[in-house]
């Protein structure tokens, strides 16, 4: 396979990378991606090793390694080794602090008539009919009071009674 990008390092970035494969603060693939930065190095300070010789000394890929070489072409030495960010979360946040909120208040207040006390199903019934969320399952409102250690069962749920503290 011929190579499209070459790579030609100064002095100054190939002591970086060498610092990189020498101690040992980074993680693998950093490590392992330097190495074979340090050896595809086509100017005066590099071996002049081939594709197909780096893939068999570091166990990758020939497309491995001519990625690598692409990316440091068109991004950068420090882009390529470090790890993108993730632009967004990998989930969206569907319950958040008010929804917490609103779940512990309608807790603390009166069951519905014929109901002793609130469950986590009628909570979550309750908070959709409000229009506090369009959807809420039992189990997020579970989640959302064992976070904040609120007990359906206790006879005075929600009320906060301070324990006395023994004498040193």
């Amino acid at each position: 396979m011929a190579t499209k990008y070459s790579i030609m390092l100064c002095a100054d970035e190939r002591a970086w990378l060498e610092d990189i494969t020498r101690k040992g603060k980074n993680n693998a693939t950093t490590i392992l991606k330097a190495r074979a930065l340090l050896l595809c190095d086509s100017g005066e300070y590099g071996p002049k090793w081939t594709v197909q010789s780096i893939s068999e000394a570091l166990g990758l890929s020939a497309g491995t390694i001519n990625n690598l070489k692409k990316s440091v072409v068109l991004n950068g030495i420090e882009d390529t080794l470090e790890r993108k960010q993730r632009e967004t979360p990998p989930r969206e946040i569907q319950y958040d602090g008010a929804f917490e909120a609103h779940v512990i208040a309608l807790a603390c207040s009166d069951p519905p008539e014929g109901f002793q006390r609130w469950t986590v199903r009628l909570l979550a019934e309750k908070l959709v009919e409000l229009n506090v969320v369009s959807a809420a399952s039992h189990m997020s409102v579970h989640r959302a009071l064992k976070k904040t250690q609120f007990s359906l069962i206790e006879r005075n749920a929600g009320k906060f009674h301070q324990r006395a503290v023994p004498p040193l």
